[in-house]
């Protein structure tokens, strides 16, 4: 059993391509691929800031009082 580790890129279309030389005599062998993502500091998008959708309610009344009288209807 031998185990290899290479870093590579994964195409547009979103093929993984490998060609990787053995040391091993050809035949059969079984392959494991283990996929783990590489995460850079520049491939990391930013979260939404949606502090310009947020807003303030001018409520009139209670508010409370409003709350249990729609939670007691169900």
């Amino acid at each position: 059993m031998k185990v290899l580790k290479l870093a590579t890129i994964i195409d547009a279309s979103g093929n993984l391509r490998l060609d990787i030389p053995t040391e091993l005599a050809s035949g059969a062998v079984d392959v494991v691929i283990v996929l783990n993502p590489s995460i850079s500091d520049t491939s990391q998008t930013k979260s939404y800031n949606f502090s310009d959708l947020a807003g303030r309610l001018s409520w009139e009344g209670d508010a409370v009082a409003t709350q249990r009288m729609l939670r007691d209807e169900w």
